[in-house]
């Protein structure tokens, strides 16, 4: 088993991407002070859209982007070369500081409600800045795009763009993995995936923004910012009809436990173990939803048995009555009309360890795990995650007990609380 983390140490590298986020933004400041902001109104009009930006910030913890528009006025301020065809020269020092200045301002109403952004955005989204800013802007400056410069500008955009992304993609990863010790090739292509989304409408948007305020001037902003705010309401209703559906497969899943078939909160321990598990193994988002679904409702086949399994615990049964349970239980979900993959899971939960699909396997090992353990006082995990190990060649895949075994030493291996 692998050592856990020393606790009470915070992870190194978050720490050290704040503390150079914080110099950096200290640096800038003290720039500004001293030299004095250059083109107020300028300044002004990005730091009210950025502001605006955090204010409709969205608090979901899921979401990648939770402020699109702010992330795309600043990296457009970072971007912007003229207004109106008039050279700017505001330079990175009061990129970043404009930047930072309005995201602190927009996230006040959320930081009096408990609500404030993660320490990690603002360090993120400094540090992107600062690296768009200082690809531009000396260019800029030096009159690169003067002579004929459209198609070139709009080229050097783009490329700067997918840098700086991938700049944040790799910031994001890192400080994941550092918190938590999940695989970093896994989370940085999580990462990497999202820039086909949001990711890639904020830079786009960006982009032209800083290209319309060169041509049009400032008249530009709000005329960009409509559709970005119009797609945000529309992506926060769709996360609302996703919180709903996952809601009610909770309550579905909550049926074995008020007919007292499963203990309370069996089904949402597993879950939870469940997306731990599949995170530290590397799958994609798509297939965690899946598997938290699958792992919901795993034992929803018990509802058709005449005489309940004392304290739900399937893994104790014959391999026979366990297959015909898991069958029932995935005929149940494919009459709710969940997605057709999460029926797959909990239908197949029971067949051999070699012809499960990873999903299956990963439900069948926390389950019995769970299981195992609830009852057993202390010592009962360890002793558990041991009777697991010795299953491996028929009943349990050894990857996957190795990957509970990780993630169990990374919380402190103990007892699932009850209820």
């Amino acid at each position: 088993m692998t050592a856990s983390r020393p606790p009470g140490r915070p992870p190194l590298l978050p720490g050290l991407m704040h503390l150079g986020a914080g110099l950096l933004a200290l640096a800038c400041l003290a720039h500004v002070l001293w030299a004095g902001p250059v083109e107020r109104p300028v300044a002004l009009a990005f730091g009210a859209l950025v502001a605006l930006g955090e204010l409709t910030r969205r608090t979901s913890a899921e979401t990648r982007e939770a402020a699109p528009l702010a992330a795309a006025g600043a990296l457009a301020y970072a971007l912007l070369g003229h207004v109106a065809g008039t050279p700017t020269h505001h330079g990175v020092a009061q990129t970043v500081t404009v930047v930072l200045a309005a995201s602190l301002l927009g996230s006040v109403p959320h930081v009096a409600r408990g609500r404030g952004p993660v320490p990690d955005q603002l360090a993120r989204r400094v540090l992107t800045v600062a690296f768009a800013a200082v690809c531009f802007q000396p260019l800029s400056s030096r009159g690169v795009f003067v002579d004929g410069g459209g198609p070139a500008q709009a080229l050097l955009l783009i490329a700067l763009l997918v840098l700086t992304t991938l700049c944040d993609a790799l910031l994001a990863a890192a400080a994941v993995h550092a918190r938590t010790g999940w695989p970093f090739g896994p989370l940085l292509r999580e990462e990497l995936r999202g820039m086909v989304g949001i990711t890639s409408a904020v830079c786009a948007t960006g982009a032209v923004m800083a290209l319309a305020v060169a041509v049009a001037g400032l008249w530009a902003l709000p005329v960009f910012s409509v559709p970005l705010l119009l797609t945000q309401l529309s992506y926060r209703r769709y996360a609302a009809v996703r919180a709903t559906y996952r809601q009610t497969i909770a309550s579905l899943a909550r049926a074995t436990e008020i007919a007292g078939y499963t203990p309370a909160g069996h089904a949402r321990r597993v879950a939870e173990l469940s997306r731990a598990v599949g995170r530290d193994l590397g799958l994609s988002g798509a297939e965690l939803t899946v598997l938290e679904y699958a792992a919901l409702m795993h034992d929803i086949g018990q509802l058709s048995l005449v005489d309940p399994v004392p304290a739900g615990a399937t893994a104790c049964l014959p391999v026979p009555e366990q297959r015909r349970i898991a069958l029932l239980g995935g005929a149940v979900v494919r009459q709710t009309g969940v997605d057709a993959a999460v029926a797959v899971v909990v239908e197949r939960q029971a067949d051999p360890c070699r012809e499960q699909p990873v999903a299956a396997r990963i439900v069948r090992a926390v389950n019995a795990y769970e299981e195992k353990s609830r009852d057993a006082g202390p010592g009962g995990g360890l002793t558990a995650l041991e009777e697991l190990r010795l299953a491996t060649a028929d009943d349990y895949a050894p990857e996957v007990v190795e990957a509970l075994a990780r993630v169990l030493s990374r919380g402190s291996l103990s007892v699932p609380a009850a209820g």
